[in-house]
């Protein structure tokens, strides 16, 4: 079994990659932001990706570096800089720490921001389709786009060993404390903090189908040099609203917005964000977000995705506090 560093271990789903990673008999280090420690028994290394300091030590002895953490902006910043420096040069930290330490394989997390918000309105999306970053989009939106295109770049300079995950939504149980973007909008439909929802799909992949895709392309010799498309189908937020609701009938789940009179319903962005579309940000209304559905993980790296109609409800035993697994 190998030594593997997993960066952004208290984070959603670096918790998950790594319990896959002890499960499978790896040997894992976390880095971690010393506010926030790993929820998981590992070696823990404090790291930032805004400073070179500790990555070195990071990486120092590992055979494979899995890249999790990515800021992501609880509200849009006023000067995108703020997500996509860290985002693009932390990247770039952690591939060259990698490189410089002679690891044999890098998986990075990117994200379908980086291949569904520009321009394909005839066809599902696929690997091959990339997000614009000189288009008018969110700044998360444009650092998943930079920063993924920066690692390609450096991984081709360097000839660096390079793999990427592109999630979409990611829902599933909460191993630790802290809540991803995702999970929070299921606590809002849960605890009546969402009263209403509005008319918009994403899509929907299980946290447990991220981490097995990121383990699989650590391991899986033919995975080196692509990129992977993470999802299984898109749900709107009244679809996950009726999940849950069959599942906790008491709960005060939230129903459909309400068109005002006299004013246009607005949508959201139809292709999905990865933690699902933002609530304050209206776009213009487009059809319903299609994705290919990954057969590149199913055949080449063998993931058998988890249905996406039970995920939202297994996110929450208790949305309040850190949750376990089911």
């Amino acid at each position: 079994m190998a030594r593997v560093l997993v960066t952004g271990g208290s984070g959603f789903v670096g918790s998950h990659t790594i319990r896959r990673l002890l499960a499978d008999g790896h040997a894992v280090r976390a880095t971690v932001r010393s506010s926030r420690p790993a929820p998981l028994p590992v070696e823990t290394v404090v790291a930032d990706l805004t400073s070179d300091d500790g990555w070195a030590d990071a990486v120092d002895g590992c055979e494979y570096v899995l890249h999790v953490a990515s800021p992501f902006p609880a509200v849009e910043p006023e000067d995108e800089n703020e997500v996509i420096v860290p985002a693009r040069d932390g990247a770039l930290r952690v591939l060259r720490a990698a490189h410089a330490a002679g690891v044999r394989r890098t998986v990075l997390t990117s994200s379908f921001a980086a291949i569904g918000y520009s321009g394909v309105f005839d066809r599902p999306y696929d690997e091959n389709d990339w997000t614009n970053p000189a288009d008018p989009l969110p700044a998360y939106v444009r650092s998943k786009t930079i920063a993924e295109r920066t690692a390609w770049d450096y991984a081709a300079e360097a000839g660096l060993d390079l793999v990427v995950i592109n999630p979409t939504g990611i829902f599933g149980p909460v191993l630790g404390s802290g809540l991803s973007a995702s999970v929070a909008q299921v606590k809002a439909m849960l605890d009546g903090t969402m009263p209403a929802v509005p008319k918009a799909s994403f899509g929907v992949v299980d946290v447990r189908d991220v981490a097995d895709a990121h383990v699989l392309a650590m391991t899986t010799p033919e995975a080196g040099g692509h990129r992977f498309l993470a999802t299984t189908e898109a749900l709107s937020y009244l679809d996950v609203a009726n999940i849950l609701r069959r599942r906790y009938p008491d709960a005060p789940l939230p129903r459909p917005r309400t068109r005002r009179p006299g004013r246009p319903t607005q949508d959201v962005r139809h292709r999905p964000h990865p933690h699902g579309p933002r609530l304050e940000t209206p776009l213009p209304r487009r059809s319903h977000p299609r994705h290919r559905r990954e057969p590149a993980l199913t055949s080449q790296m063998r993931v058998r995705p988890v249905d996406a109609g039970r995920t939202p409800a297994t996110t929450r035993r208790d949305p309040c506090s850190a949750c376990s697994v089911p």
